[in-house]
Formats: structure tokens, sequence, C-alpha cells
């Protein structure tokens, strides 16, 4: 007796694809995990073979943190990890059953838990992240904008990471206090990327985070050490940190300025030199910058911070953003960054001889003058091994302070010791610069540092009130003078 061909083919096709079914089902491992420590929260990241559905939920007497993570199984073993100085005191697994996982976290104390999923991108594959706030999280909103702090009218190789690292608080800088009026002027460092964002990576596996973190060190080490000043890192050690999270770190720490430190990578090996940036919120001024912009911009995504918007500011804030290139404070950002270059290029090639602007997320503050200093490309063998030496390290951080001081000698905040040196003709006052930026004028300009336009144009011999973005100024040390 012959079976029926079609039934046969049928069941065959089903047969097919229900193992199909069972093998998709099955496909998503755990194929790793690792461990971050920030100041305020613990951070747990699984690494997957695809995307999958979890939940979590927290347990008391004693501490505990499950995740069920549906359709996955695991292979990585998990007593690997260096729990120390974290609220983890055990990590554990069970398949409950063949094709879902449950992962138990035994705790110390009580955290509050974040978790999220992550999509691909050029560095990972599929991920996901659990987030432990042991303090905490302060909220993200939108700053009340203080008035710009810039004075405008009176003229070693890089150590081997490890799996924790713990970040420490900075030695409190050692000097007498000042009396009312002089007070420090703050320089908040943030070195850039950090924990599960590597940023770029060397010819020979050096990694941005650690070559940036122990030039911020240094940079930090040389500003404390000058009256006067005091410097903060945002990033006190290997840990991610949101983008608009930095910049806000920088406002609570009461910055006058911010200095963001790169390393970056280029499509070409060949690309050479360090440059400066400020923010533009109207285009890049090069390819080159609106490539590292694009690049730097997306450090969140990798990191793990979700969307990042600037949809959700108030209508203050955005319309501050929106005209920020006619804001003193992009002027002074074009103005210490043009320093800070000149400076870098005594000890390093330069890939640009002027400041670039591209829409950097990092710089979007509004009240804070911002660079983005790269220092290298780190894709370069040649940049790449110089940059982990500790004698190139201090060169670099000799530089960047060299023009950072020049720029606040000429441009003291009010209040500050600095501007007390300068008005009571302790320091000299030296010659004062504008760099000209998109949309102003020669009488708008005047009207800010409170010259006549006669003056502005004897001392800069302009045969015309036409003026280009990047031009150079000399702003005259007279007071007031009458306008034409």
């Amino acid at each position: 007796m012959r079976g029926n061909p079609m039934r046969a083919w049928a069941a065959g096709v089903g047969l097919l694809l229900a193992a199909l079914a069972v093998d998709a089902w099955a496909a998503v491992e755990v194929r790793g995990v690792r461990l971050w420590r920030a100041p305020d929260n613990t951070r747990l990241v699984f690494d997957l073979s695809g995307q999958v559905q979890h939940s979590v939920f927290t347990l008391t007497a004693p501490h505990r943190i499950v995740i069920d993570v549906n359709g996955a199984q695991l292979r990585t073993p998990l007593d690997r990890l260096a729990l120390g100085n974290t609220p983890i005191s055990g990590l554990r697994a069970a398949q409950r059953t063949p094709n879902d996982l449950r992962l138990v976290l035994d705790l110390s104390k009580s955290v509050v838990p974040k978790s999220f999923a992550l999509a691909p991108n050029q560095q990972y594959g599929h991920r996901l992240v659990l987030d432990l706030y042991d303090q905490e999280p302060e909220p993200s909103v939108a700053p009340e904008l203080p008035p710009t702090r810039v004075a405008t009218t009176k003229p070693v190789p890089v150590p081997v990471p490890v799996p924790v690292v713990t970040p420490t608080k900075p030695a409190a800088k050692a000097t007498t206090p000042l009396p009312r009026g002089k007070r420090d002027i703050v320089v908040a460092i943030d070195a850039g990327h950090g924990g599960e964002d590597p940023g770029a990576i060397g010819p020979q596996g050096a990694q941005e985070k650690h070559v940036v973190l122990a030039i911020a060190r240094e940079l930090q080490r040389q500003i404390n050490a000058e009256k006067g000043f005091r410097a903060e890192l945002v990033r006190t050690g290997d840990y991610f940190i949101p983008l608009r999270r930095r910049t806000e770190i920088a406002r609570k720490k009461g910055a006058d300025l911010f200095v963001s430190i790169h390393a970056d990578a280029a499509p070409r090996s060949s690309a050479f030199g360090a440059s400066v940036y400020a923010l533009s919120d109207r285009g890049a001024t090069s390819e080159t910058a609106r490539w590292l912009a694009d690049s730097e911009n997306r450090s969140d995504l990798i990191g793990g911070a979700g969307n990042v918007s600037l949809e959700d500011k108030d209508r203050m804030l955005a319309g501050v953003l929106l005209d920020l290139s006619m804001t003193a404070s992009l002027s002074s950002s074009l103005n210490v960054g043009q320093k800070v270059l000149s400076n870098m290029g005594r000890i390093t090639p330069l890939h640009k001889e002027r400041v670039e602007q591209a829409g950097f997320m990092v710089l979007k503050s509004p009240d804070i003058p911002s660079i983005l200093v790269e220092t290298g490309f780190i894709s370069n063998p040649g940049e790449a091994g110089k940059l982990q030496t500790r004698s190139h390290q201090q060169a670099l951080a000799r530089s960047i302070h060299g023009g950072v001081r020049q720029f606040f000698h000429q441009n003291p905040p009010p209040g500050t010791y600095i501007a007390w040196l300068r008005d009571s003709g302790k320091i000299a006052q030296g010659r004062q610069e504008h760099v000209v930026s998109s949309g102003e004028t020669l009488a708008l300009i005047a009207e800010r540092y409170q010259v006549g336009m006669a003056a502005l144009r004897s001392a800069n011999r302009l045969k015309s009130d036409e003026l280009k973005i990047g031009q150079v100024l000399d702003i005259p040390a007279a007071t007031l003078a009458a306008q034409p």
C-alpha cells in the first residue's frame, strides 16, 4: 500500500519548521558578562547572541535581584567577576526550563535596579544592561541659566585595565582659604568614553578611555598646582557617563570652563595631528569635524544611555542652544580653544591650524564655555605610541594648561582670585583677543567689550566693518570710547 505523497511532504515540512523553530528559540546565548563601578552605581553588562525578553524584580530578607531571561542559555562562567566595592556579594544562575534562564544577584544592601536592552552597534552585539543604584541618581533637569562667567568689561604607558576600577575622589587641593570675592577658577576636565565604551582602539590595542584619563589626571595635577585655579575631573575612574550627564556634573561643580579630552581614530591610519573643537549648531566646518562629531556622539549608544535628544529641554534652553553662536559662551570657547591649539602646536603636529566647529553633544552647555581637545589620532601607529608615554602626556597637559591660563589671565571671571590679581596690577593684563563667531558684527563686539568702534578698527587696522568667521580681533585696553 502506497502512502499519500502530499501528506508525507506536509509532515516533512512540518518537522523541518518545528526544528527550525526550536533552534531559533534556543539560539540566544549569554556569552559574556562584564562589571563596571561608578560613583553612584554598579553596571552589569551581559553579552548576548541575539535579542531577548527579560524581566527584573527584587526580593528582601536577604536583599536579592532576580533577572528572568526568556529564550536564553548561559554559556559563560559567572565566578570570575571581581565584586569588591560593589553591593553584589554573589551572582548565580539556573535554567528554569531548557530555554529560560534565571540570574540571581545576592546583595549586601538595598539598591535601585534599572535594566534595558541595547541593539548591536559597530563594537558590540546585543546586550542586556543592569544598573544598580546604591545612591539615588540625581534628577536630570533643565538647569537655570546663569549669566556667562567670563568677564569682558575689563581688559606613562597606559596601565593594563582591570575588571573593576574603584573611582577615587581626588584629594582636596591644599590651599589657604581665600578671602570672599577671591574664589578659584574651576576647570572641569572630562576624560572621554569609559567603562563599557572604550572609545577608539589603536593598532596595538591601546584604548582611548585609558589614554585620555591619564592625560586628564595629569592636567588636573598641573592646574591644581597653580593658586587661583581648581580642576575637577568629571570621570575619576573606568566607568561610563552619558554625554549630557557630563555637562551636568561640570555645572554642579561650578565650572567656569569645560574641557573634554579625546584621542580619536580616523578611517585612514595616516591621519595625524591634534585638534581643538567648539560647538557649532549650523553645521560642521569640515568633513573631518563632522565625522568626529558623529563618532563621539555615538558614545551614548555604545556605553548604554538609550536615546539622546534635546527635545525634552524646555523652550528657553532650546532657544539658547539654537542661538548659541550668538552668545558670549561660544565666543569664549573659540577664544580659549585658539589659545590651547596654539600651545599644542609647539609640542605636537596639528591636524588643523584653527579651532574647528561641529555639533558635539558634550559641548552643548549654554552657560559654560566648552572645548573638545583631540590630542591625536590613536589610529595612527606613531601617534598611538606617543600618546601612551608619560612624557608626551605631560607635555600635552602643559600645553592645554598654558592655553587655559592665558585665556583666564586675560578674561578672569569676576570675583575670582585671578581677577583680583589683574585688577590689583599684580599680573600683566596682556593682549585681549576675540575670535569672531557666526552672526557677530563689529558693532556687537564693540558693545560687548565696551570699546568704541573706531578704537576697535584702529587696533586691528580694519579698512571696513566686514568680519570673517574665525577672525581674531585684538581688543584695545581702553575703556568706552566715543563711537562715530
